[in-house]
């Protein structure tokens, strides 16, 4: 097995980190390109989001081909290059395996749209009349999760766009076609591979009407889901790579499960009730202030239940579908760099694997769009015309989208400061933050105290001290409102780390116990390790270590 616990992964959202071609958007060669600052920054994996041929619909999570490169970012024999000099550098390529459904414009669904018995059970139809869908279900996208198909007479499942149709895992031939893809891109050099969505892929035997409207409870780690990963991971020899499952809606019953190494499914999942702390009664598009204390409550849940009963997770603030951290938790205008620097340390030294989204170790913020003809995203031009239709104005919509848009996380990484941020030297294929004149890898490469180089730390120490990588975690100050705190411990070493999530100063009340502890890294310039510590300033974190 791989040693995923001292590993940094870092994200690549493809579309918008480097573009070789000038034709606005990233591409293969781009991320070669790349490798010697990847190498630098010190990461050990690179997760590459989908390349596969695809319409687009869904930014390449709708895949027509899965073996295939689509010519807008490359060729195979780019995939091939990016593979060997990414392991000439000790880095591993992680790809994107998106399981859960195709396009409607993949071989597999054309063949069932022309009424071919074999492929049609590869999705999931159910009879029906035009005007009565099999169930309520809503799709995660808007709008109703099944789609009719007049010649057929019958309804189609997408739990996601309605270009996006749910394969039937049911059917022992999909998982071998699943089973297949993975060998063909295993056999090219990929270490390690991302499962996006895959905990939907069980679905229920009866499909019946949700009395809360949505259809989630039924298909969310669905019935055989743990039963069909075994069979994947048995089948493909991927249990020794890194894998990692996107887990949606999910229970910490189940994460055990998915990443208990006897259970021999992933090596990690990814989680997202932390990322709902500032959700108003669940509601994505209700945004509201983060609740900090219920941020604490779910760390400390998931730590200390998957520490117990040997689990794994995956931490991360970001990705393609998220917001930027530094706008959503912290400040990023007065506390910029303080409050990202806070960010990276407080989920770094977690117990679990940290990921990084391109461009986070830079801390990069929110687009600051302010028109809707500025976003590309299927999903927030769909909640454009919800939101508006459910009563809100124009403006009150654009301000939610500005928040919460996935679009916010997409705008192309920010090299330097030259017009298009050294992205591409055509226009890029959605807008660049203003911001990029500051904010960029070039002018953090040089300034000793940026948030890129407090980043290239972090990833170092996670190599050169135990306690970060296989420490066990304890947590202090449980009850305190706005300050995370916790120690680790391993083989006779110990960290403290304690960090304050607001942009006020705090007292800590009861002092620390630092007495044998040095300071190994802070986010204030001159912070000394104080043995009488009492106060953390806005947006502090330090981190002490000691030797028994």
């Amino acid at each position: 097995m791989e040693n995923f616990k001292n590993s940094t992964v870092y994200q690549i959202y493809i579309k918008s980190f480097k573009d070789t071609s000038g034709n606005g958007f990233g591409d293969i060669r781009g991320i070669t390109e790349k490798l010697d600052y990847l190498k630098e920054l010190g990461v050990d994996y690179v997760w590459i989001t989908p390349f596969f041929k695809s319409p687009q619909r869904d930014n390449g999570y709708d895949v027509s081909d899965y073996t295939a490169v689509d010519s807008m970012f490359g060729t195979m024999e780019d995939v091939e290059e990016l593979i060997a000099q990414a392991e000439s550098r000790g880095i591993g390529c992680m790809f994107d395996m998106v399981f859960n459904h195709t396009s409607t414009e993949h071989e597999w669904f054309q063949r069932a749209l022309r009424g071919e018995p074999e492929y049609m059970d590869y999705y999931i139809f159910r009879d029906g009349e035009p005007d009565a869908p099999p169930t309520n279900w809503q799709s995660k996208f808007g709008g109703p999760a099944w789609e009719y198909v007049p010649h057929l007479k019958k309804w189609y499942l997408h739990l996601f766009d309605v270009t996006q149709a749910d394969l039937n895992w049911e059917n022992s031939q999909v998982r071998e076609e699943l089973k297949q893809v993975i060998r063909f891109w295993k056999d090219k050099g990929v270490k390690g591979f991302r499962f996006d969505v895959v905990n939907l892929i069980s679905k229920p035997e009866l499909f019946e009407d949700d009395d809360r409207g949505d259809g989630r409870r039924f298909y969310t780690d669905g019935p055989h889901v743990h039963e069909y990963l075994k069979e994947l991971v048995r089948d493909t020899g991927i249990g020794e790579m890194v894998t990692v499952g996107e887990m949606s809606s999910t229970s910490l019953e189940n994460c055990i499960r998915y990443t208990r190494p006897e259970e021999h499914e992933f090596s990690m999942c990814f989680n997202f009730h932390h990322l709902k702390v500032d959700y108003k009664d669940g509601n994505k598009w209700e945004p509201k202030e983060p609740d900090h204390e219920e941020l604490k409550r779910l760390l400390m849940q998931w730590q200390e239940g998957m520490q117990a009963e040997q689990g794994w997770n995956a931490m991360f603030w970001c990705n393609h579908d998220q917001p930027r951290a530094v706008s959503r938790f912290g400040d990023d205008k007065k506390y910029w760099k303080e409050s990202a620097k806070m960010l990276a340390t407080s989920i770094h030294l977690l117990r679990g694997t940290p990921y990084i989204f391109q461009g986070e170790e830079l801390g990069m913020t929110n687009a600051g769009f302010k028109d809707i003809s500025e976003y590309r995203d299927v999903e927030s031009i769909n909640y454009y015309e919800i939101m508006q239709s459910e009563g809100k104005t124009r403006k009150e919509a654009l301000d939610i989208l500005a928040a919460r848009s996935r679009d916010n996380g997409r705008t192309p990484m920010q090299w330097d400061g030259s017009r298009y941020a050294g992205f591409s030297q055509g226009e890029p294929w959605i807008g660049i933050p203003e911001n990029h004149s500051y904010i960029n890898a070039q002018a953090e490469a040089a300034d000793s105290g940026s948030i890129l180089n407090y980043y290239k730390r972090l990833i170092a120490l996670r190599k050169e001290y135990k306690v970060i990588s296989e420490g066990e975690i304890e947590f202090i100050y449980r009850e305190h409102p706005q300050v995370l705190a916790y120690r680790r411990s391993c083989q006779g070493q110990e960290l403290v780390v304690l960090a304050n999530m607001k942009a006020a100063a705090v007292d800590l009340g009861e002092k620390p116990e630092l007495e044998g502890y040095r300071q190994l890294i802070g986010n204030y310039a001159g912070a000394e390790c104080e043995q009488t510590l009492e106060q953390l300033k806005p947006y502090e974190c330090r981190v002490y270590i000691r030797t028994l």
